[in-house]
């Protein structure tokens, strides 16, 4: 069996980010990714100092690029599961093909998954002319027109119809089933934001020129873009197997430094937290990193008493 110090499950900017941070201090470092990333649709990401504008490919394959530099490991494929053996403090970590790996701390930062509104031609839009987070893809349509669809995620969704008149003066909601209270419609209203009653029965691709939005009456909106406000979906199977302890929410608890109840078992990024910046999923897998390699110190010190 492969043995090492750290395994991290995702490849993405938390689990690249941390093990650029450990293999830089001299651990030995594998990566497990199954080359599924959350924004795979998207192109681009915004809003990273000196990275604005990166194509989202380039971005990984340069994180890959520099990770690998130092030594770390990294193979392509899906964790099975995770088993802990107190009697030596340490993990096995299966993968589906069969491959098992010891190692003393694991870190998972598998993200999550968005649970767009059931309407036809979202799921193909999404990423590129169907969005979630303005500050992404806001100002790549500012003062053009969007739209903004509402969803199961009713407080997020009639958020992101204020927020998003930041970036434009023509602004239409698409409740879509939310019953907006008299104080809701009061306030998107004062904002400037028009409420297009009714069911949204489907998405049409304008081909380029943004998206048409078709409602159940007949009327058509051609909007440049339309943000949703997903559900937010951690993958955190694995943690939760593992016997990581989950808020009434779902969600992992962690402390600052993302150590779940499993001593030796961190996670970071948006599998613990709720949607953040490529940026902040980075940091925490720093932050997640360096208390990884404490962690290890300590046991090192104690087995050289």
């Amino acid at each position: 069996m492969t043995e090492c110090d750290v395994v991290i499950v995702g490849g993405g900017a938390a689990g690249l980010s941390a093990a650029l941070v450990l293999s830089r201090a001299r651990r030995t470092v594998l990566v497990i990714d199954s080359r599924s990333p959350r924004n795979a649709n998207a192109t681009h990401l915004h809003g990273f100092l000196t990275r604005d504008g990166m194509g989202t490919s380039e971005f990984l394959e340069i994180g890959r690029r520099e990770v690998l530099g130092y030594g770390a490991k990294i193979e392509r494929g899906r964790v099975q599961s995770i088993s802990v053996d107190p009697s030596d403090v340490a993990f096995t970590v299966r993968c589906d093909d069969g491959i098992a790996v010891s190692a003393r701390s694991v870190l998972v930062a598998t993200g999550l998954r968005d649970e767009l509104p059931a309407v036809p031609g979202a799921a193909e839009l999404w990423g590129r002319s169907v969005l979630h987070c303005p500050y992404c893809h806001g100002h790549e349509v500012r003062d053009q027109p969007i739209g903004v669809l509402g969803g199961d995620n009713r407080p997020y969704s009639i958020h992101q119809a204020s927020l998003v008149r930041q970036w434009s003066e023509n602004v239409v909601f698409f409740p879509n089933g939310i019953r907006l209270d008299p104080q809701e419609r009061r306030r998107l209203l004062a904002r400037g934001v028009y409420i297009a009653e009714g069911s949204v029965q489907r998405v049409d691709d304008s081909e380029g020129d943004g998206l048409t939005v078709v409602l159940d009456d007949g009327r058509t909106v051609q909007r440049a873009a339309l943000f949703v406000g997903p559900q937010f979906v951690p993958q955190n199977q694995l943690l939760i197997e593992v016997g990581a302890s989950t808020d009434e929410s779902g969600w992992i608890v962690t402390d600052a430094v993302g150590g779940t109840s499993v001593a030796g078992v961190w996670a970071a990024g948006n599998v613990s937290s709720s949607p953040a910046q490529i940026v902040d999923a980075a940091g925490a897998g720093s932050r997640a990193a360096i208390a990884i390699n404490h962690h290890l110190l300590e046991q090192d010190i104690v087995a050289a008493l």
